[in-house]
């Protein structure tokens, strides 16, 4: 595998980890809220560089855009990057308004409410459209594997696809459970979190949620390219 390849695939990995752990905030940081509120800023601000780079090794395909024919699997692909580039806008321009410590500097004040608003909206919103972005291209990531390893049998695959299936299955659950919806459409202006809880079992269930959503941007996928018409015949 080449270098490039290897960074790509640590960059987004990196990425993943991070979202995992900005949606679980103050969990992460202990009781003290405005060490919670620096790291949080700090891993935020390293979300971006992350996105940044991850556009940058994948420039070609940014510098194409406008050529080429649209399939409906390209037109879905699309329209997802751009919702991923508002929402990640989003929350990089709320988190500045928000910002009492890396951004602090630019004496910026006012717009709290707003920036807040804003700023929930772009981080559950764009953890969404992130996994189904994941998902889209998760037969790319499991062809790389594939090289890497030795192609493996047909029970090891059916294997495979039963737990991501129960992992869908737990995702939803999770999604219920822990108010994901009414996160996205702002029936809840604050993030609550029970700090009893274990942060292990808290990004258990939003790894889950990122599980369910990648699951189906994988299917969205197969459909939209008509992979599994073509397996059947």
């Amino acid at each position: 595998m080449k270098s490039k390849q290897i960074l790509k695939i640590i960059v987004d990995i990196l990425m993943t980890v991070t979202l995992l752990l900005l949606m679980a905030y103050s969990l992460v940081y202990g009781s003290n809220p405005a060490v919670g509120e620096a790291v949080h800023e700090w891993l935020g601000t390293g979300m971006f560089v992350l996105f940044v780079l991850h556009h940058f090794f994948n420039r070609k395909w940014s510098f194409s855009v406008l050529k080429g024919k649209y399939t409906p699997y390209r037109v879905v692909q699309t329209i997802l990057v751009v919702l991923i580039l508002l929402t990640m806008c989003g929350s990089m321009f709320s988190g500045i308004l928000l910002s009492r410590t890396v951004f602090s500097f630019l004496g910026i004040r006012g717009g709290q409410a707003a920036a807040r608003t804003l700023h929930m909206l772009s981080a559950y919103w764009g953890f969404v459209f992130m996994s189904l972005h994941l998902g889209l291209h998760w037969s790319v990531m499991m062809g790389m594997a594939r090289k890497l390893t030795k192609k493996s049998s047909k029970v090891c695959k059916w294997i495979l696809r039963t737990i991501a299936a129960l992992i869908a299955v737990y995702g939803v659950y999770a999604f219920i459970k822990r108010d994901f919806g009414n996160y996205m459409l702002l029936r809840y202006h604050f993030v609550f979190f029970d700090f009893e809880e274990l942060l292990a079992l808290f990004l258990l269930d939003y790894a889950a949620i990122m599980g369910l959503f990648v699951y189906a941007g994988y299917y969205i996928s197969v459909l939209l390219t008509g992979r599994y018409g073509k397996k059947k015949r």
